[in-house]
């Protein structure tokens, strides 16, 4: 077990779009628990998606259960996630552990119907909405090549300098942001 170095903007590699997994070996199961790790030990994680550190797999996991009051699935592990169907829109706050010095506004659905399937290649789906749709929706725009700073409200009004941010890099422990990061 170890944690995977997190790509920053404005590295390249952030843009690229990923490809599906076909492949659920032991090798597959390795990395998810490393990168299980990886979002555990982020300032406010609840998600994270492989290509934030270089695996550019549709592979996003997701856990926001320690958000009081928030329906949610629980911790989920999603690997070719597809979004089906969505409904309503609403802005909200977000952040990023690939763009650690800023949070900004974006808009996002509210309701959504998810398909996905989980570690072993079992195939779910799943309703989600409020929070939980918000951070698989931002999570799935990382397998696209995408990032919250591209779906910023207004780049002039909607981005904002963070206060306090500690890298899992240098302070593992700490945790100091209360919007969404990943």
């Amino acid at each position: 077990m170890s944690l995977l170095e997190i790509l920053t903007y404005p590295d390249p590699r952030l843009k690229t779009i990923s490809a599906p997994v076909t492949e659920f070996d032991a090798k597959l199961q390795a990395f998810l628990i490393d990168l299980e790790n990886t979002m555990r030990a982020g300032p406010g994680g609840v998600g994270i998606a492989a290509p934030q550190v270089g695996c550019f797999q549709r592979i996003v996991l997701l856990d926001v259960s320690s958000k009081p009051k928030i329906k949610h699935h629980g911790n989920l592990v999603l690997i070719n996630p597809e979004i089906t169907q969505w409904e309503g829109f609403e802005i909200g706050r977000e952040g990023c552990m690939s763009v650690p010095d800023y949070t900004g506004n974006v808009i996002r659905a509210q309701y959504l119907h998810l398909m996905a399937q989980d570690q072993h290649g079992i195939q779910h789906e799943y309703d989600m909405e409020g929070f939980e749709a918000r951070a698989i929706q931002h999570e799935l725009d990382h397998l696209d090549g995408l990032l919250f700073i591209d779906r910023l409200v207004s780049r002039r009004h909607d981005l904002f300098r963070r206060k306090v941010y500690v890298s899992i890099q240098t302070q593992p422990h700490l945790s100091s942001e209360k919007a969404i990061d990943r």
